[in-house]
């Protein structure tokens, strides 16, 4: 046989076994399409950038990852198998991440590790794929919340039958697009129509008008103490005494001129609508400083958002002193000889700072926590609570963020329990209970003897269902999960698990699903959120159909048109804002569908066609009964501004067109 036909032979011998079974690792693919709960995909690398180790083996090819995690990928029905080892990075020692692998094969689950811990040898994977046309490999919490968890699928490949190309994917669409027309010129005002204030507090509130500049603002039967600045709109003073009153807001520019009723109730309570503003953590995290604060507040103006209700300038994590600070300006004394906290070289005037944002007819947010350490590893408020809450009366502070964190220690007798470590106790009745109350009662109570109204955040994340018992620490909104992050399955788990505490929210009561996460996020590596135009809809529309504290968690000087478009919809913000103070609940599923309704105080109702599936949802609606409905209807769509139907519930329909992870909003106002 000459040389010629024995290559050939090989050649075709070789090519028949190809066409046979054929291998595509993972790491082949593009896996830049992954969400994930933080980082970059890591192809052959962990999300840090390193070499992929699980319980000290090193590996060459995977897939680093970090929960919540999802990836797609089109098999066209010709992969048969997949492989792969699975576990969580050893990058991470020192913590206690936790997660769960999973694999999805037409929606339907193929797979699951169960949970794994760090150090957990890598767990072997093989699922046959015969008949499949889509696979979802997932990278799931492990139930202590997505913190540390980087998760890596090694050696992962797929036999194929045949030549065939595997495809990963991201169903949904990217390109942002506008829905809110641009407010009129004529002069229009959007604040709240309720707003509460105890007797003897310096009282602070700026009208929020949209319209041409300049306008001017009165204010017809202010209560005694009170005035205003014409040319701000920003009304301050005292009220003495407790009592409700009636008073009309007005704005006028060149174009005409608008009015409002504001009902101020001088009473017990305060926060009587949700919380509007922006924290500092979500973009600047440890790097935050009064300049930064100031040039917030200054956006907040500059940019317009002041005019559509936000007034809140929430300094988070690291204003303080640190006890591991790298940064110089972190190292210094926590507190004064007499107990009362020292702020870092970064805030050298907090008092100052407070009088520069109320001066903006804004308010200044704080942060602390009830152990000796922030989460970030600063001085907490344990042992000198009464000299914290003086100083943030002395500061002008409007707002507190007290944070759970090393307080697990304080329980456990560990005083000095790492506070970067995820919070420890889960605490649900009985003593555990009573002892994960008390720090927060303690604080509340000091705020109430403030000769201030300091609005009072409990972030513990839900433990012990806060909801149940947070009035009674005198707090006016609870975190009911653990923290958001920019992604699909953290807004989408975050919102599905609100309606359990719905039936405690009403004005000065309100529960709180997490900052929103729009615009530039990311501190050390900031970028525009991960979340798809469609999601940032689904997500701000269900922030507002629950009644939830709206706290802008972007970089406000970076804010682009989408982003800005997002926030100002004054409809939308309303429903949010409604003084009646009822939260919305889902009333009805249908598959990926969830339908959340609102009662309004006008007596109509706010309604969330929420799509969490990854298929369109098109279908004429007719269930009006599940959601409380009768009779003649006005249907208006709140992101577009304007009436699309009027339908006869009893007999008529409503055309639904929604995009997969996409929400239509809409009030429903009866005609009758």
């Amino acid at each position: 046989m000459s040389r010629f036909k024995f290559f050939v032979l090989s050649f075709l011998s070789a090519g028949c076994c190809l066409n046979a079974q054929s291998t595509v690792w993972l790491d082949q693919l593009d896996l830049s399409v992954a969400t994930q709960g933080n980082g970059k995909p890591g192809v052959n690398t962990s999300v840090d950038g390193k070499p992929l180790m699980v319980a000290g083996e090193v590996f060459k090819r995977g897939f680093g990852t970090h929960a919540e995690s999802s990836l797609l990928i089109k098999l066209n029905g010709k992969a048969t198998k997949f492989s792969a080892l699975v576990g969580l990075d050893d990058e991470m020692k020192g913590h206690d991440p936790a997660v769960e692998f999973e694999i999805y094969g037409d929606n339907k689950k193929l797979w699951s590790s169960g949970v794994m811990h760090l150090g957990d040898k890598a767990k072997p994977v093989s699922v046959s794929l015969k008949g499949i046309k889509q696979l979802e490999l997932v990278v799931a919490d492990g139930g202590n919340g997505p913190y540390y968890d980087h998760a890596d699928w090694v050696n992962a490949r797929f036999e194929t039958a045949g030549v065939s190309t595997l495809e990963t994917f991201n169903p949904i669409a990217s390109e942002p697009y506008i829905l809110t027309p641009k407010p009129a010129a004529t002069p229009k005002i959007n604040s709240a129509t309720v707003y509460g204030v105890r007797p003897g507090s310096p009282f602070l509130f700026r009208i929020a008008a949209t319209g041409d500049r300049p306008m001017t603002f009165a204010a017809k039967n202010l209560p005694e103490g009170l005035k205003i600045d014409p040319q701000t709109g920003i009304i301050t003073g005292k009220i003495a005494q407790k009592e409700t009153y009636e008073v009309e807001l007005m704005a006028k520019n060149a174009k005409g001129s608008a009015s409002k009723k504001l009902k101020i109730e001088s009473a017990d309570r305060i926060a009587l609508t949700p919380t509007m503003g922006w924290n500092s953590w979500n973009c600047f995290g440890h790097e935050v400083s009064a300049d930064k604060v100031k040039r917030a507040a200054d956006a907040l103006v500059k940019s317009g958002l002041v005019n559509h209700g936000w007034n809140y300038i929430n300094i988070d994590d690291s204003w303080q002193y640190n006890r591991n600070g790298k940064d110089p300006s972190f190292n210094g004394q926590f507190r004064d000889k007499d107990g009362y906290i020292l702020t870092n070289s970064k805030f050298p005037d907090m008092k100052n700072l407070g009088d520069y944002i109320h001066g903006n007819g804004l308010k200044m947010g704080i942060y602390s926590s009830p152990g000796p350490w922030t989460c970030g590893g600063c001085a907490g408020s344990y042992g000198y609570e009464k000299q914290d809450a003086e100083s943030y009366a002395q500061w002008g502070v409007d707002y507190l963020k007290y944070d759970w964190c090393s307080y697990g220690g304080v329980i456990d007798g560990l005083p000095d329990h790492d506070p970067n470590k995820v919070p420890s106790l889960a605490f649900n009745g009985g003593s555990d209970l009573d002892k994960g109350v008390k720090p927060f009662k303690l604080m509340g109570n000091l705020l109430r003897q403030q000769p201030r109204d300091i609005v009072y955040n409990l972030c513990q994340y839900g433990m012990g269902d806060v909801w149940k018992w947070g009035d009674e620490a005198d707090a006016q909104s609870w975190r009911t999960t653990n923290d958001i992050t920019d992604t699909w399955a953290s807004v989408k788990n975050i919102a599905l698990a609100q309606d359990k505490a719905a039936p405690y929210a009403k004005p000065g009561n309100w529960n709180d699903p997490d900052m929103l996460v729009v615009g530039v996020v990311g501190w050390g590596n900031p970028h525009q959120s991960k979340l798809k135009p469609d999601e940032q809809y689904l997500h701000i529309s269900l922030w507002s159909i629950f009644s939830a504290p709206l706290l802008i968690g972007c970089d406000l000087e970076k804010m682009d048109d989408f982003t800005l478009n997002l926030l100002t919809n004054d409809e939308v913000i309303a429903v949010n804002q409604d003084a009646l103070g009822k939260q919305g609940v889902c009333l009805n599923t249908l598959g990926e569908l969830k339908i959340y309704v609102k009662d309004l105080e006008d007596g109509g109702k706010a309604m969330a066609f929420a799509n969490f599936g990854r298929e369109k949802v098109k279908l004429a609606y007719k269930d009006f009964k599940k959601l409380g409905i009768s009779g003649n209807q006005t249907v208006r769509d709140l992101w577009r501004q304007k009436d699309i139907a009027k339908i006869n519930t009893g007999m008529g329909s409503l055309a639904l067109d929604i995009p997969a992870h996409g929400v239509a909003y809409y009030k429903f106002i009866s005609n009758q």
